[in-house]
């Protein structure tokens, strides 16, 4: 018995020490032999379970995992590991589930925090992922590279101000690492701070271990390249990464940029190829991250489907209604219509203060069906006590965004609230909306062209049938819901705001009672002193005005096919030709 335990004790020393060499072959062999000699050891399942999983044999590694829980491991670092399988599973629910349960008995360890994090936002779980880091300042010795990591999270996630802590206290680091000046670099670029981005990346590229940070610097680089019209450089680059990548799923990240350096360089039938197969791959990491979606035929777009009564309409009360002074100003559209510019020529007037696109007013939504209200038809029922209530909790979320100074008035500016508008007539009937219109065909395309991450959006832009369709349904929603609410509107061509911006700009300040100031006659500047934009369109915002975006869609006119007939309603409609 002695020497067996004495060579038990031998192999699982080697089976160690062939880990930590990442000699994992081999050392599999060895945990084999160590769970078939004690197989109620638990280290030995958990070593088997993490060596297969580096092998990419993720059913078995998973297999392996379920023995060490069901022999009563449950550690924080167990939990961890397994949460991490089920990501490269694909399993990102049950990854999410697990990684919580990890957070619960490590709430201080970065590492397990900022992995849940990650997947909750991977997995479009955005709010989880803003409260998981809401306190990142407490967590315990967190190294540059997790504050950077956090730092790039925080940012994508839309908290600017905590971002830049993050990220100070990471460059900080008189000795910060590749993967540290890899995130402050990607910070500087999604930033819009292009010079900085630079400098950071080459620093980190005279570091010896940058080559080991392989796609993610060679993306950064690429994406860098194409912010400087360096686009043959750039479509070089991304068609590599596409060609190179081993997981299909990922293959998008790619095609898309590469679709915008080929469409810059007018190679539209590539371009177009290119387009077609990066949403083939969105499709495929939807059906990772998040299944229910990914299962749908077509996104059903189900709150266009019930509208106001005139019944109901006529018995609003809206004597207690907030003044248009009092309430926010409202910019609505279908995405990529110009609303970003539109944004930030308002948000440059001291006046008016913008907070990028946030889900308010669909929580608002939320709380009216949570009281039991069948919105829309049924919003006469609300009493004034439960609007009030209402309307503090939108202006609750907001706080969150920005503070008013009195005199300040909130621009909330969500294309998607054209599909709200009974929402905003019921809770600020007095407010005032600029509706965003541009032309279909280069709606449709541009939208066609973006990585958007919103599951339900995306599947509604992988192609443009379906894209049209549901670009019709909403116009029509909205139409069909405007003589029956007349809302103050002031509608915006884009084509015409581009064009004559003095005076456009000048007609959408008079219609919300202001004078227009000095600043505002350059959008791009103030965006640019801004920094983060979260839109798919910040690299574009910070340009001035100009009309590049005007018949995009003219060399892609051959593939329109259906959906030029779905649009035409609305070509004719407005005045535009296809």
């Amino acid at each position: 018995m002695l020497n067996d335990a004495a060579h038990i004790d031998a192999l699982a020393r080697r089976g160690l020490a062939l880990m930590t060499q990442s000699r994992d072959g081999e050392a599999l062999a060895v945990y084999q032999d160590l769970v078939r000699l004690q197989p109620r050891h638990i280290a030995h399942w958990v070593n088997l379970g993490t060596i297969l999983r580096r092998l990419h044999r993720y059913d078995e590694a998973l297999a392996a995992y379920i023995e060490a829980a069901a022999l009563g491991e449950a550690s924080a670092s167990f939990l961890y590991n397994v949460g991490l399988l089920h990501q490269d599973r694909g399993d990102y629910e049950s990854a999410r589930r697990v990684l919580a349960d990890a957070v619960q008995k490590a709430p201080e360890d970065p590492e397990i925090r900022l992995h849940y994090a990650q997947c909750c936002y991977d997995s479009l779980h955005i709010e989880a992922a803003t409260i998981a880091l809401s306190e990142w300042g407490e967590l315990a010795a967190a190294s540059s590279e997790q504050l950077a990591t956090i730092a790039l999270l925080l940012l994508n996630l839309g908290e600017a101000e905590a971002a830049a802590r993050a990220a100070a206290q990471a460059a900080a680091d008189d000795k910060p690492s590749a993967t540290t000046l890899l995130r402050l670099a990607q910070i500087h670029e999604r930033s819009n701070r292009v010079v900085e981005a630079q400098e950071t990346l080459r620093r980190l590229n005279s570091l010896p271990e940058a080559a080991a940070l392989g796609p993610d610097l060679q993306l950064l680089e690429a994406q860098i390249g194409l912010r400087q019209r360096h686009y043959e450089q750039a479509s070089d680059q991304f068609r590599q990464l596409a060609a190179t990548c081993a997981e299909p799923h990922r293959r998008h990240l790619y095609l898309f940029p590469l679709a915008k350096a080929l469409d810059a360089r007018q190679q539209h039938a590539e371009a177009w190829q290119c387009l077609l197969d990066a949403h083939e791959a969105q499709q495929l990491h939807l059906a990772r991250t998040n299944p229910a979606a990914a299962g749908l035929r077509e996104p059903p777009m189900l709150i266009t489907r019930h509208g106001c009564n005139s019944a109901d309409i006529a018995n609003w009360d809206e004597s207690d209604a907030p003044s248009a002074e009092a309430s926010p100003v409202f910019i609505v559209a279908f995405p990529r219509s110009g609303t970003t510019l539109l944004e930030q020529m308002l948000d440059a007037h001291p006046a008016l203060v913008t907070m990028d696109e946030q889900p308010f007013l669909q929580h608002a939504i939320d709380r009216i069906t949570d009281l039991g209200i069948d919105y829309p038809a049924g919003l006469a029922r609300l009493t004034a006590a439960q609007l009030a209530k209402v309307r503090e909790h939108y202006w609750s979320l907001t706080r969150r965004k920005v503070q008013l100074l009195p005199g300040q008035r909130l621009i909330d500016k969500n294309p998607l609230n054209l599909l709200r508008l009974p929402a905003i007539r019921r809770l600020f009937p007095r407010a005032q909306v600029l509706l965003a219109i541009r032309h279909p065909c280069d709606v449709v395309l541009s939208c066609f062209m973006q990585h958007f991450r919103a599951p339900e959006f995306a599947l509604l832009c992988r192609d443009l049938p379906t894209l049209a369709r549901s670009y019709r349904r909403s116009f029509d929603f909205w139409y069909e819901q405007f003589p029956l609410l007349q809302p103050a509107v002031h509608e915006i061509r884009y084509e015409t705001f581009v064009d004559d911006f003095e005076v456009e700009s000048r007609g959408i300040m008079a219609f919300l009672g202001l004078d227009r100031v000095d600043a505002q006659r350059a959008p791009g500047a103030h965006a640019l002193s801004k920094g983060f934009i979260s839109t798919p369109s910040y690299a574009q915002v910070i340009e001035p005005v100009n009309r590049r975006a005007v018949g995009r869609w003219k060399p892609y006119e051959a593939w329109f096919g259906e959906a030029s007939s779905v649009l035409q309603p609305y070509l004719d409609r407005w005045g535009y030709t296809a």
